[in-house]
């Protein structure tokens, strides 16, 4: 087999959920050395696939006469056994294109990764593909058409877009509930946190491009100060921030940094797996909710009983998972969550209004007792134009923080962050104040996002 029928079928396989990226990986360096080996043959032998999937594979690989010969507007209709086993449109990564479109299409001929694949070139953050709209991608926090004459997508474009990258799983979800989220991934480029909604004029999807490599706290310029975070062996430690602040590229680094300094067992319990792990000191279990698990509580309490060290949340978003995750960061767990609060003391009166009055005088002493710190971000775009930085909030538990907290006095607590600069804390406008100041980002940018904008209108023009 030549090398791009082997990515074919491997991608195909992976696609249509028969095989997991790493078998992807290993089935893929393995076929190189064995050029006379058939990939569909290898799949079939290692029971990855069954006869009728390997047929849907051949069929796929080697299309009939006929049908080759069909006019090109009927190249991307299956057959039934493709469309009931294997899945001929969704070929592997860029240069061997996975059909978007039927061939011939706005497109330009370009399938879906090759959309990807210029987002990801230049850097952008998300691919926005929705009916009634050119395709976007999100630059430097700016939505923009994806290439130059970009056209307009139809309802039957994105139609056709979603057995390219929905396994059957997903698409029976997406059948019964109108929206998916799930974790996809080009090989050779990136992994993509993925949602396919159903709206008015048809589908929509959007795809979040998360960087394979997971970069360190050193590389994203994290304080010091956050390292002794991950240093616990328990408590609660909270990332916060709006959507596409960051949370999900700090929260890595973190585990990283514990991965590479400590000898615990992990837990991820994400919606969707985003960065993939590899265990250096650590041992390291990825779970993926809706894929491993029904819900964040079911995997949390699970988790307990999986002898961890370091718990990740990726989203506190129910009483069930905060109040689990509180427990558990009492118990002897450093538990690390994200939450969609802009500064800490909103994040405080977040997790605790969460609980009914009756048992938020208990909650506010365990929070007190267990909060390590919380850390707020927000990404601003630089002054001269070539990406953003990260503004950082920090507040630490020191005894005055824990008083607060526990005598319902939040409101204060920007008055201790300001006092607790020796100690590592720092207000957000704090922050953007010192981006200002070293010319990283604009006055207008700070001034926007500031909580005490008077501080910043000595810096307008």
């Amino acid at each position: 087999m030549s090398p791009e029928q082997i990515e074919f079928v491997l991608a195909s396989a992976y696609h249509s959920g028969w095989i997991t990226i790493d078998q992807y990986h290993a089935t893929h360096a393995g076929l190189q050395n064995m050029p006379n080996v058939s990939a569909i043959d290898f799949l079939l032998e290692q029971q990855m696939i069954d006869a009728a999937q390997a047929e849907g594979l051949r069929l796929a690989l080697n299309p009939p006469a006929a049908e080759a010969e069909a006019p090109s507007a009927h190249a991307a209709e299956p057959t039934p056994h493709a469309e009931a086993h294997a899945a001929p449109a969704a070929a592997p990564a860029h240069g061997s294109q996975v059909e978007f479109v039927r061939q011939g299409g706005p497109f330009h001929g370009m399938g879906l990764h090759d959309l990807l694949k210029i987002a990801f070139d230049a850097g952008a953050s998300d691919v926005h593909i929705g009916v009634s709209a050119p395709p976007l991608m999100r630059l430097h926090g700016t939505l923009q058409p994806l290439y130059h004459d970009a056209p307009v997508i139809q309802p039957e474009d994105t139609e056709a877009l979603m057995p390219t990258f929905l396994n059957k799983l997903q698409m029976e979800y997406l059948e019964k509930h109108k929206g998916v989220d799930f974790s996809y991934e080009v090989p050779g480029m990136a992994r993509l946190r993925s949602s396919l909604v159903r709206q008015r004029k048809g589908y929509d999807a959007v795809f979040r491009i998360v960087n394979t490599q997971v970069r360190t706290m050193d590389e994203l310029g994290m304080p010091e100060r956050l390292k002794t975070l991950t240093e616990y062996h328990n408590g609660l430690v909270l990332v916060t921030g709006a959507v596409g602040s960051g949370k999900s590229t700090t929260l890595a680094a973190m585990v990283q940094e514990i991965n590479t300094h400590r000898n615990d067992h992990i837990i991820t319990l994400e919606d969707p797996i985003e960065y993939v792990f590899v265990p250096d000191r650590c041992q390291i279990t990825q779970r993926e909710v809706h894929s491993h698990t029904k819900s964040f509580g079911a995997a949390l309490r699970a988790s307990l009983r999986e002898d961890p060290d370091v718990i990740i949340v990726g989203e506190m978003r129910d009483l069930e998972t905060i109040s689990l995750a509180i427990t558990a960061s009492e118990t002897g767990h450093l538990v690390i969550a994200t939450l969609h609060t802009s500064n800490a003391a909103r994040t405080l009166d977040r997790v605790l209004d969460a609980f009914p009055v009756e048992q938020q005088g208990q909650i506010r002493t365990m929070v007190s007792e267990s909060l390590r710190g919380i850390i707020s971000q927000q990404l601003v775009p630089k002054a001269d134009g070539t990406g953003r930085v990260a503004a950082l909030e920090i507040m630490v538990n020191t005894p005055a923080v824990a008083a607060l907290i526990r005598d319902s006095k939040t409101y204060m607590l920007p008055g201790v962050i300001q006092t607790g600069k020796r100690l590592g804390m720092k207000l957000m406008d704090d922050s953007l104040l010192e981006l200002v100041e070293a010319g990283t980002i604009s006055p207008q940018e700070a001034y926007d996002r500031a909580e005490q904008k008077k501080i910043f209108q000595p810096y307008l023009k």
